[in-house]
């Protein structure tokens, strides 16, 4: 999801969306250990994500406590 899709969420929407990125990447580390995951792209993209989302979550809270 780009930064732009990520900003139109609501606070509770884009928590959601932290909830359900961080269990994708849970499953994909274990499909890794595992060696089952073919594609390791997917670790560096769903860390992204994760990270992308988390910036948008901070910047909300800075611009509201001042």
């Amino acid at each position: 999801m780009r930064a732009s899709d990520l900003r139109d969420l609501s606070d509770t929407e884009l928590g959601d969306h932290i909830k359900t990125a961080r269990r994708e990447l849970f499953g994909l580390r274990f499909q890794h250990a595992t060696a089952e995951l073919e594609n390791t792209a997917g670790l560096k993209h769903a860390k992204r994500e994760i990270a992308r989302a988390l910036t948008i979550q901070r910047e909300r809270e800075l611009n509201n406590n001042g």
